[in-house]
This record gives C-alpha cells, structure tokens and sequence, in this order.
C-alpha cells in the first residue's frame, strides 16, 4: 500500500510504500521527547515529494541515524539509518502518515535508553 504524510507545514512531505503491521515505541532521548511510533522500512520505500533541500538533519550520540525535520515547523517525520545487515532503512513516524487508524497498529516497545 502506498501512503502520504509531511510535516506539519507540509514543507517536507513523502510517500511510503509497505504494509504497516507494527510500529515501534522507542524510549530514547530523542523518540521519547518527540512522541514517536516508528515503522521501518527499505530506505527506497521511502520518497520524498518536496525537495530534499527542504529537510534538514540532526544527528546524535553514535551519530549513525539521520534524523530528518522540518526546519520551519519543526517536526520530525522520518529518520534514515541502516539496518543490521547494512541495507538502507527509514523510519517512518506513523504519527505523520494519513488516513492511518493508529488505533489498529501493534505496538512494541524497545529501550533504546540502554542501548
């Protein structure tokens, strides 16, 4: 299924293409503060529909993820990454998605606090 969803000011805005059967609740810094539930997925899953300029990126601690936001709102719709075998994968924050009941998505938890 493909889905669309952006920042809060529309400025950076994607599709997605996948099935949604989890999201991810992470207890970092980071996911904490922002209120994530991250779905993962192969980074060419993943399309921006605004032009990459417009996002702007955060990295921390390790410095391996990119977290990618909105420079005018703010918001944080996606992250890039790479996954344990090395393949390029985006985390998609469902909370940013369209038309999605959230309601619907099994949610598991990870302490990326002791990680």
């Amino acid at each position: 299924m493909k889905y669309q969803g952006s920042c809060h000011c529309g400025k950076v805005a994607f599709e997605v293409e996948g099935t949604v059967d989890s999201g991810l609740a992470c207890n970092c810094s980071m996911c904490h503060r922002r209120g994530s539930l991250l779905w993962f997925v192969p980074r060419g899953a993943l399309r921006l529909t605004t032009p990459e300029a417009d996002a702007a990126t955060y990295t921390f601690h390790r410095h391996v993820i990119r977290h990618r936001f909105c420079p005018a709102c703010g918001i944080h719709p996606f992250g890039e990454g790479v996954d344990p075998k090395g393949q390029p994968v985006a985390a998609v924050n469902l909370r940013f998605v369209e038309g999605l009941d959230l309601g619907s998505v099994p949610v598991h938890h990870y302490d990326g606090r002791a990680a």
